[in-house]
């Protein structure tokens, strides 16, 4: 069965373009051109990604990917016309994966979707399970735990936590998480790390602003803590 990739989109020829290559490489396509829409869409469809555009008349693509995020954790492209950094972090922080800046060539954001999906479902290839404290991940079901309750991540948090954990004590640089974490299709800045990590302590931190599992290392980047407990 082919994955499903909702297009929110209000600019009706732009739709058009993505939806045709879209199925062309081979995913079905459902779309909305608004907030309100795109959520009724997306929970009748329960689609495999969403490319959002930010800018949509009445509920605002921010808002719609704060609402599918309280209950989803399906990859969210953002598709914007939003060039300051500013803006980019915001969804970041709220769950977005990936984003797309226009104007952008179709192809690419066709490449974008496989990228996204291929670390969504990339399976380790030997069993792998590591604890630290009340915080588990297990690769090979794609799932973290922390107390014994299922954590609902992202799928970019679960990449970037998987890597910390496998690594404790190891200081990456934000740009060698970008790459082992997102994948060098990802062309995002590094910056892009820093609202990844900040959501992920938000979800597995007692106290996020003292940190006792996902450490900074002050002008390098972050580590998993040897000594968690």
């Amino acid at each position: 069965m082919s994955k499903k990739i909702l297009i929110v989109e209000d600019e009706k020829k732009l739709v058009g373009i993505l939806k045709g290559y879209l199925e062309q490489a081979g995913f079905a396509v459902a779309t909305a051109s608004d907030g309100q829409h795109a959520l009724a869409v997306f929970r009748h469809e329960n689609p495999a990604l969403v490319l959002l555009d930010l800018n949509l008349p009445g509920m605002d693509g921010l808002d719609v990917c704060r609402a599918i995020r309280k209950e989803s954790a399906a990859p969210v492209i953002m598709v914007t016309a939003r060039v300051e950094e500013t803006d980019r972090l915001i969804g970041l922080e709220l769950g977005a994966d990936d984003y797309i800046v226009k104007p952008f060539s179709p192809r690419e954001v066709v490449a974008r979707v496989r990228a996204v999906l291929r670390r969504t479902e990339g399976a380790p290839t030997r069993a792998q399970t590591h604890t630290a404290g009340d915080l588990l991940i297990d690769l090979d079901k794609h799932l973290a735990r922390l107390n014994d309750r299922a954590l609902e991540l992202t799928p970019t948090e679960f990449n970037l936590l998987s890597v910390l954990m496998q690594n404790p004590g190891r200081a990456f640089t934000r740009l060698q998480l970008l790459d082992q974490a997102l994948g060098d299709t990802f062309e995002g800045y590094e910056r892009t790390i820093d609202a990844h990590i900040k959501n992920l302590r938000q979800k597995i931190e007692r106290d996020p602003k003292n940190p006792r599992y996902i450490l900074t290392v002050f002008g390098v980047g972050y580590k998993f803590a040897e000594d968690a407990e």
